[in-house]
């Protein structure tokens, strides 16, 4: 069985404020609502009322049938009030009204009133604006109609596993109520004998990623001769991701008259391209712009230097508590390190990158739905699709390199009408550069210093007192067991009584999680400092590769905009490999060294090393260190990550 085909946590978690319906009379708004039996029945109620009385007023009783014809005139005119679903097609209803859903988002009412049903759509719109949603009351068209001969009838490609997971979830209780409709996905990280089981029961929506799709294509385990509806979703990260040829022959594999739908946040010059060569006389559909989907979302700043992340972050979670963090690291390696780092600081912490297989991942992002693991370190990829119920905060240890990755970062929370906090740690030479990003995402951020270790620690222990206030007035209202009863009473003998209850209070007291510190005061009574970018002009490896992955370096670094979406869209491109044969990629300020798996090295180096039209000036070979430092560091070191104070 499909490990993806599981129902998610939280019926009503994709819905926003204004769409989710009262569930619990508390909820309700007071009174009756519009168009219901309470609001009919009061008015037949006083006429009965009046004529039992045996009132002969003439006055009254016309009174009493104005207000009658009043009430159905205003019956009649609710009556005749459009149906927000009117558009929807009628066999998808029911499945909106069981979820909760009285209005349909902007997106969803944009793609709607656009689709004529034979026109191909370009989506633009933000992450958690209700886009999947919206995707699935386009291509359901077909999906009441007869199905194909073979094949799935609709065929829906996302970047990641995380995105493909989210996407059936959400359209598996979309198409419900729809007859011989199977939701399924593949995805890298799966077996491939799994996956032949999921399309031997013949799907008729199929969700993969483009590696998956690709495999499954050439070993001819996937026909999609039938495909009439196809949509590419976060189509721009795909291309980032390196995905374009991938993306080429899955289009290629599909029949001609297909309707092709581009979901995006944007719409760069390279999807442009793709779309021009697919689509054919594309209608443009806006949801939300850029920075409305973070509308229940306050943002913060904190400029801090790069050496004291680390000290910022542990504060930062200590004010968190218990609730649900995301933070988000620039690469792998620093998935696992910070969320290592946290655990040994007795934080409950979990790694999510591209390096964990699919069922690491799976209980990866299980413990953090249900509360095992509060914190999630991941990648700005790993996290792409990220759905998950509850999270208040989202820590940015790194400056963001776009406004769409801001936006995407800071809409993992604030989710289903929820607010959340998006707290943004930055060195203070990056404040210009940022305000004009931030501009760019329509984001209003408050930059505040932060709290210092003393206000963390008041916080803390206002907070331990409240916390065992209560457990205390609860076990009080219990009789306790006679022999602690009488321990009690014999402590209280020997020891004085106050301070037998603050040494117990201390033995409770070391339980806790690491102590608040203060941030630049060089105390040096801490862990590790999280250093993610090294000083100077030149790069520096620091350490060996990773085994069975072969070291490069490209002379392309962050001063001339490299980030690690581009460089791993370049290194495919060139070397000719896919996205999951690229390890660890190391940006510096003129330079950038990247991993690639040695069974490929060889090849890659022959096909990245000619010289490119365009990108003339960029070479790439194998990394040989940096200049004059004798080669690679062994044993450790640093690249560019966190690393180990020496405890005092």
């Amino acid at each position: 069985m499909d490990p993806e085909m599981t129902a998610p946590e939280g019926a009503e978690e994709h819905l926003s404020s204004e769409q989710r319906q009262p569930s619990t009379p508390e909820e309700r708004p007071e009174g009756p609502g519009e168009g219901s039996l309470e609001h009919a029945a009061p008015g037949a109620g006083d006429l009965a009322g009046a004529h039992d009385a045996g009132a002969d007023s003439h006055g009254s009783h016309a009174h009493g049938e104005d207000a009658h014809e009043e009430n159905a005139a205003d019956a009649a005119v609710e009556d005749a009030q459009p149906s927000p679903f009117e558009k929807v097609p009628a066999a998808l209803q029911p499945a909106l009204q069981r979820r909760g859903f009285t209005e349909l988002s902007e997106v969803q009412s944009a793609v709607l009133a656009a689709d004529s049903g034979a026109s191909d759509l370009r989506i633009s719109s933000q992450t958690g604006s209700g886009k999947t949603v919206a995707l699935g009351l386009v291509v359901a068209r077909v999906l009441v109609e007869p199905r194909g001969d073979r094949g799935p009838d609709v065929l829906v490609v996302v970047p990641t596993r995380e995105l493909a997971q989210q996407v059936s979830t959400e359209l598996r209780w979309l198409f419900a109520d729809l007859e011989d409709t199977i939701v399924a996905s593949v995805t890298g990280g799966t077996p491939i004998f799994q996956d032949k089981n999921t399309l031997r029961n013949e799907p008729r929506v199929l969700i993969g990623t483009p590696g998956r799709l690709v495999d499954h294509l050439t070993n001819e385990n996937l026909d999609l001769g039938n495909a009439r509806e196809l949509v590419l979703d976060e189509a721009d990260q795909m291309l980032d991701m390196g995905f374009r040829e991938d993306l080429e022959t899955i289009l290629d594999a599909t029949p001609g008259e297909r309707r092709t739908h581009m979901v995006s946040a944007t719409f760069p010059p390279g999807i442009e391209r793709l779309a021009e060569r697919y689509q054919r006389d594309p209608v443009s559909v806006e949801g939300t712009a850029l920075g409305e989907a973070n509308a229940n979302i306050e943002h913060i700043g904190h400029l801090v230097q790069r050496s004291d992340r680390y000290t910022a972050l542990v504060n930062l979670l200590l004010l968190a508590g218990e609730e649900r963090v995301l933070v988000f690291v620039e690469r792998r390696s620093d998935a696992a390190q910070v969320a290592t780092m946290l655990s040994e600081d007795g934080f409950s912490a979990l790694p999510l990158s591209g390096e964990l297989a699919q069922s690491q991942r799976n209980h990866t992002l299980a413990a953090f739905r249900n509360g095992r693991a509060t914190i999630l370190v991941a990648t700005d990829v790993a996290a792409r699709g990220l759905d998950v119920p509850d999270v208040t905060t989202v820590i940015h240890t790194s400056p963001p390199i776009d406004p769409e990755v801001y936006t995407h970062r800071s809409g993992r929370t604030g989710r289903a009408g929820q607010t959340g906090r998006s707290i943004l740690l930055a060195p203070p030479n990056r404040r210009r550069k940022l305000s004009y990003l931030l501009a760019d995402a329509r984001v209003e951020l408050e930059w505040r210093p932060l709290p210092p270790a003393a206000e963390v620690e008041a916080v803390l222990q206002e907070r331990f007192r409240a916390k065992l206030g209560a457990e205390l007035d609860k076990a009080l209202q219990k009789e306790p067991k006679a022999v602690l009863l009488e321990h009690a009473n014999s402590l209280l003998e020997e020891y004085e009584g106050p301070r037998l209850v603050a040494a117990l209070l201390a033995r409770l007291g070391e339980k806790r999680r690491a102590k608040a510190r203060d941030v630049g005061g060089g105390s040096g009574h801490g862990n590790e400092r999280y250093d993610s970018q090294p000083r100077g002009d030149r790069y520096d490896q620091g350490s060996v590769s990773a085994p069975g992955m072969v070291r490069f370096f490209i002379n392309w670094g962050s001063l001339k905009g490299a980030n690690p979406s581009k460089v791993l869209a370049q290194v495919c491109r060139r070397g000719n490999v896919q996205g999951s044969d690229v390890g660890a990629i190391s940006i510096h300020p003129n330079a950038t060294t990247f991993d690639v798996h040695e069974g490929v090295a060889m090849e890659f180096e022959k096909n990245a090393g000619q010289r490119d039209e365009r990108n003339p000036t960029t070479m790439i070979r194998r990394d040989r260190g940096p200049t004059g430092a004798g080669g690679p560091r062994r044993g450790g070191g640093r690249r560019g990550g966190f690393r180990r104070r020496r405890r005092r």
